[in-house]
């Protein structure tokens, strides 16, 4: 059995690591690079660094910020935010980042996931879905959450897997921030769809939520961020409650 991941995420916006709730209402929280330090130290499998204004105010990613972040970390780390084209892919990866994440800009350009897994491998390319319910049914967000695509989540999941994505990362809009537990529902419906890895994000708030998690088929790591930051839950204390559950991890 694969070891599940404890995967802290950084959302940056102005060079500070903020947070909000459903996506709105970011307050900071702490600097990138001090942070990363940390959960390089903590026990964190992976770490993913997302720019989160960039492609609403249509511009690159901080890539100085992300070198510097990429210099203190020696776990995996995956980075999303303006990616837009190969050469987006490009820069970050050159910038230290070992997974690119797609969002906005797949829906802008959908055949970027097929070109980015031919030209660096589908263990490379990362769809990240921000999903929302819209009259009962699971609908795309674009551009941080502000924008209705109109696309059926599990659709357009599906297309990704297809053209190449290696890994999905799940972004439940209705969930973010409030710390009531993943979003099951979402995840089990996306879960009985595709067979690649699934990242849950959004929702957690105790250890609890995280072991309620893993007893679903099909999700492969959980994703929080400011209980992570403030040290509500500490990730090293997360693996050993987990395993006592008996839930594979890694310590």
């Amino acid at each position: 059995m694969l070891a599940k991941r404890i995967i802290p995420c950084l959302d940056v916006k102005g060079g500070r690591v903020v947070k909000g709730m459903n996506f709105v209402g970011l307050r900071d929280m702490a600097d990138p690079v001090e942070l990363a330090k940390y959960y390089n130290q903590s026990g964190a499998d992976e770490l993913v660094f997302y720019d989160i204004t960039a492609s609403a105010e249509n511009r690159d990613i901080f890539t100085d910020i992300l070198k510097k972040v990429a210099g203190e970390v020696f776990i995996p780390l995956c980075v999303g935010g303006g990616i837009r084209n190969l050469d987006d892919f490009d820069r970050v990866l050159k910038s230290g980042a070992d997974k690119v994440s797609v969002n906005s800009g797949a829906i802008a350009n959908p055949d970027l996931i097929g070109a980015a897994a031919k030209k660096y491998g589908d263990q490379c390319v990362v769809l990240s879905m921000d999903v929302k319910r819209v009259d009962g049914k699971f609908k795309i967000f674009a551009k941080g959450g502000r924008e209705n695509t109109g696309l059926d989540a599990m659709e357009w999941a599906v297309r990704g897997v297809g053209d190449g994505a290696g890994e999905i990362v799940l972004n439940s809009i209705d969930t973010d921030g409030v710390k009531n537990g993943f979003d099951l529902e979402m995840l089990d419906a996306l879960a009985a769809r595709v067979r690649v890895p699934i990242i849950a994000s959004g929702g957690a708030g105790k250890m609890e939520d995280f072991a309620e998690l893993f007893a679903h088929d099909g999700i492969d790591a959980g994703l929080a961020a400011s209980i992570f930051h403030t040290k509500q839950v500490d990730i090293r204390d997360l693996k050993i409650y987990l395993k006592s559950k008996g839930v594979e991890v890694r310590i």
